[in-house]
């Protein structure tokens, strides 16, 4: 009995090395798990769930044959892939999370989000952040040509990467208050999350309990995935993405 956690795959179709591994991932170890949790940014950049191309009919069909073969599969969005909707979860029959968002995980509470908002340091991209989550903006997106929301999509990318470039690791690494603030708040000694693309277990100690943050790792030449098992017992694998591929 065992739970899975992944993140940050950022899977496009310029890299189908990635969509590749996606659906070893999904067909060999998701399959048998007692549940799959993606915590934000399994796409580079999720346009729309009208998308028409065949890249996206091919990852929502992955999912489903997962969902369909009795593996609950939950999301929970990141800053790449907001835009995943209603339509996308009935498609492929993943249940949408808040973005944070308290389960039980063998009678363990342990709170999961991807970890943007842990960010505090990067004062832009919160920024950022909050402009493209204003429902407003949203809608007049939604309401554009499938080839203009690429061509927009397509510029932010540039500006991101642009931006990455002149900001030092600390800056987009979790804010250590606010970690503790937010478990604090939320009563967990156990926190899963994503998007800083550090794979780590980190652990210190509040007043009264031991809290432990787990932090998965990217997808790129390796895959990262954490395994909770029913024992209370959690490692994260990593793998190269040739050697996956090609199970």
């Amino acid at each position: 009995m065992h739970t899975l956690f992944i993140s940050d795959l950022h899977l496009s179709p310029a890299h189908p090395e990635l969509t590749a591994a996606f659906r070893q991932f999904l067909r060999h170890q998701a399959i048998h798990a007692d549940a799959l949790y993606i915590l934000g940014d399994l796409f580079d950049f999720w346009i729309d769930d009208k998308d028409p191309t065949d890249f996206a009919r091919e990852i929502k069909a992955a999912l489903k044959d997962v969902t369909s073969g009795g593996t609950p599969c939950y999301f929970i969005h990141g800053n790449r892939d907001f835009l995943v909707g209603k339509r996308f979860a009935t498609e492929t029959g993943v249940t949408l999370l808040e973005e944070h968002t308290v389960i039980s995980l063998y009678g363990q509470r342990a709170l999961i989000m991807h970890g943007d908002t842990l960010c505090l340091d990067d004062v832009r991209y919160l920024q950022f952040r909050e402009k493209v989550h204003q429902p407003w903006r949203q809608a007049l997106f939604r309401l554009l040509p499938f080839r203009i929301k690429q061509k927009i999509v397509s510029k932010i990318q540039t500006n991101v990467r642009q931006d990455k470039q002149n900001k030092s690791f600390e800056i987009m690494d979790v804010n250590q208050s606010e970690v503790q603030r937010v478990m604090n708040d939320q009563n967990v000694n156990l926190l899963i999350h994503g998007h800083t693309h550090r794979p780590d277990i980190h652990t210190y100690h509040s007043s009264d309990s031991k809290k432990v943050r787990i932090v998965l790792g990217d997808w790129g030449k390796e895959i990262s995935v954490l395994t909770y098992d029913h024992l209370g017992q959690y490692h994260l694998d990593r793998q190269l993405i040739t050697e996956y591929s090609d199970q």
